[in-house]
């Protein structure tokens, strides 16, 4: 199916408000565009709930389609008893909700990875320099089968995904270490090293000092066959624009903006509408 427009935007946190405020500047219409998003549907903002639900929707319809971030896959760990609700995560009125069973079992199926078009791949939070966009496909697969297994598997797989410290990616690297290494990569990533190592403490802008031997994923020079396109990283503010990676976390939920990347002609477009501050 061709579109009039397609539309790239970063991470929505349950911004409700500011979503739809930039669902007008977009002059978004269904039946026409595709929004493509960028993870991280829930969490800090004001209306979680009919963000998702609304998301939900318009992937039913075939006029959006999301891949998975760490917010998400924490609500699913919530929903399923894995991981403790925080305070901080305005998601509550999820598991309230009469439809909450439907919205989880709906989200627990969306991809890690996804190709919006011919010449870009949307995942979360990045590939690893020591990953191919087809080798990071492969490893997306196998984590998105164990995520929409059924519920006895994924009750064992959820508890495994969390750890403070990163694991080290090896040949023989495998079971649930394996899952948790991959979902790491594709959802909490900011620095590295070329190997891979990840660093999960560093969360700041790229004028603030980083450990020794580590750098932002995207600062690795290896090639690549599409652009990258991501979120998870508001303290980029969508600033990262190089010829492999697009940072698309504006930061709305921080004081800051939604951001749309237009597939084409890579025209980025802001809700003019913050969210109320977490």
């Amino acid at each position: 199916m061709s579109f009039r427009h397609q539309y790239v935007i970063g991470d929505l946190q349950g911004c409700y408000a500011a979503y739809l405020q930039l669902l007008k500047t977009l002059d978004f219409d269904p039946a026409q565009d595709k929004l493509w998003f960028a993870g991280d549907l829930v969490a800090r903002g004001e209306d979680s709930l009919n963000t998702l639900r609304h998301v939900k929707a318009l992937c039913e319809q075939g006029a959006a389609a999301t891949v998975l971030g760490n917010h998400d896959l924490n609500l699913i760990a919530v929903w399923r008893g894995a991981a403790k609700l925080k305070n901080k995560d305005k998601t509550a009125s999820i598991f309230a909700a009469d439809d909450c069973d439907e919205l989880l079992e709906w989200l627990r199926r969306q991809p890690i990875l996804a190709y919006p078009d011919e010449h870009t791949v949307l995942v979360h939070a990045g590939i690893p320099p020591h990953w191919s966009i087809e080798t990071a496909a492969g490893y997306a697969q196998q984590l998105e089968a164990q995520l929409q297994s059924n519920l006895v598997q994924l009750d064992q797989l959820l508890p495994n995904l969390y750890s403070k410290e990163a694991d080290d990616w090896h040949a023989g690297i495998e079971g649930f270490t394996k899952m948790r290494a991959i979902a790491n990569y594709f959802t909490r990533m900011r620095l590295c090293k070329q190997d891979g190592s990840l660093e999960f403490s560093f969360s700041a802008g790229l004028d603030e000092a980083m450990p020794t031997d580590f750098l932002p994923w995207f600062e690795w020079q290896v090639p690549r066959t599409r652009k990258i396109l991501f979120g998870h990283w508001a303290a980029l503010k969508g600033e990262i624009d190089l010829l492999h990676a697009r940072a698309l976390d504006g930061g709305c939920v921080w004081g800051n903006y939604l951001l749309a990347y237009r597939l084409g002609d890579g025209k980025v477009m802001t809700s003019s509408a913050q969210c109320p501050s977490p």
